[in-house]
């Protein structure tokens, strides 16, 4: 028997490849097929099963494709509704891959869809679990991304998760391996580990959320305490994994379409399409295409574009670095972003060689900054970090501006005002800064270094919240 974890961190998620005696299964795979049919292929071996752990928010599953490709048949556990063809698992029913066996545990209440599948060996001993989202390292499930039935709440969620995790999880072996779906940086979480898979034991003894002592009151209160409002990709994901999608084959065909300088904006002109720049941050404020968002592949791609983008049909043509441009539509389609429509052939160079206009954002290293910060007393600075980074410290007087929430708290700046945005290291603070020139804020400059170089310098930094609202 072979288990093989399948991790890509720009999403934080672990897809699985479970093998056994010449049948392979697959657990939660990402959108792209090619990695497990290759797999599968070069260890001879037949794809036989693909397994759900529940309706993800965060990313759109390859379920689908992989099925069509492999005739493999797809489980999701009790109260999956979907609009394609699956086997509904019971709760208790089994599954022989090889000399192996899977065990459906029903666990709602990150979702009420959501399983554990428990691996047994040959000799029918409990080896690992894979809990999806419902419990990680460190951390469990959020329960407020279910697709919600009536008046169904997250207290009620938290509190089915509550029973599956002392009913069905807890009272399995201490040495059974924890095999979940995500790691640290998901936001399918709160507090989740930077290790991708622990032992049931060490668990119990050091993840919050199976203490012993906690009573179900204490953990429903824990659980849905402090959560971020999810990105607003998050439900569109969901109903695509429930109800299907386009095969990501034709995707990609539409999308690594090469357009030269002019064809590139006419489509950009006809269709409206967003024009997203991908290239580094350094490289991108020295001059980009008019109008073009900045969301660098070289950072938490596809979940930004996600949470930034309201609308995932919108057509987007992309300007990459030469040679990233197909993996750029592939990152694209993992988060359910299927319409775009071309790239602009040779980059960004080939825009300034053809003489058209350029775009940029004034930039400023940390001295300038400084500098700037001691002489000017009216100073506007934006924090575009997430709230609980900038309360934990900020730079005295900023105000918090998350990229997170960009979309919603535009209306509270001023085209008028000139700002300085910063963030931990450029990358946030370029995203939010092409967002808003693109909007028409002009008076923008990009203080593009890292919050440790902020503190080291004399710019006075604090963990006071002031309650005053955004200059």
């Amino acid at each position: 028997m072979k288990v093989e974890q399948i991790y890509t961190g720009c999403l934080a998620q672990g897809a699985y490849y479970i093998e056994s005696n010449g049948e392979a299964a697959i657990i939660d795979p990402l959108r792209e097929t090619k990695p497990y049919l290759d797999k599968a292929a070069e260890n001879g071996v037949k794809i036989k099963y693909i397994f759900e752990t529940h309706f993800h928010a965060d990313f759109v599953s390859g379920h689908l494709d992989l099925a069509k490709k492999t005739g493999a048949r797809i489980i999701y556990g009790p109260d999956a509704e979907t609009e394609y063809e699956k086997h509904l698992a019971k709760d208790g029913e089994e599954f022989k891959l090889g000399n192996a066996t899977f065990r459906v545990l029903h666990t709602p209440g990150h979702t009420p869809e959501s399983t554990t599948y428990l691996l047994m060996d040959e000799n029918g001993k409990e080896h690992a679990i894979f809990t999806g989202d419902t419990l990680f390292i460190g951390d469990v499930g959020r329960p407020d991304l279910a697709q919600k039935k009536g008046s169904l709440t997250k207290e009620d969620l938290a509190g089915w998760l509550f029973d599956s995790l002392r009913n069905k999880i807890m009272p399995l072996p201490d040495d059974v391996i924890v095999y979940p779906a995500h790691g640290a940086g998901s936001a399918c979480g709160k507090n989740m580990s930077s290790e991708t898979w622990s032992t049931l034991g060490l668990q119990k003894t050091t993840n919050y959320a199976l203490r012993a002592d906690m009573s179900k009151e204490e953990f429903i209160k824990e659980v849905t305490d402090g959560l971020m409002p999810p990105p607003q990709y998050f439900s569109q994901n969901a109903k695509l994994n429930k109800n299907g999608y386009e095969s990501i084959d034709v995707v990609m065909e539409r999308g690594v379409q090469a357009l030269s300088p002019r064809e590139f904006e006419a489509a950009a002109n006809e269709t409206g399409a967003i024009i997203l720049d991908v290239r580094a941050k350094t490289v991108f404020g020295k001059g980009f295409i008019p109008n073009s968002i900045f969301i660098g592949l070289d950072g938490s791609f596809a979940p930004w574009v996600g949470a930034l983008i309201p609308d995932l049909m919108q057509p987007i043509l992309i300007v990459a670095p030469e040679g990233r441009e197909e993996e750029t539509v592939k990152r694209l389609a993992r988060i359910g972003c299927d319409n775009s429509i071309g790239y602009l052939k040779g980059g960004f160079e080939a825009w300034q060689a053809d003489g058209r206009e350029v775009d940029s954002i004034e930039t400023i290293d940390m001295n300038h900054f400084e500098n700037i910060y001691n002489d000017d007393k009216n100073i506007h600075i934006l924090d575009v970090r997430k709230p609980g980074e900038w309360s934990g410290e900020h730079i005295a007087d900023s105000q918090n501006f998350p990229l997170d929430f960009i979309n919603e708290q535009m209306s509270e700046i001023n085209k008028e005002t000139k700002y300085y945005m910063h963030c931990r290291s450029g990358y946030r603070s370029t995203v939010a800064a092409s967002i808003l020139k693109a909007r028409g804020f002009e008076n923008l400059v990009n203080v593009q270094v890292t919050f440790t170089d902020i503190t080291a310098s004399s710019v006075p930094t604090t963990d006071y919240v002031c309650p005053s609202t955004l200059k």
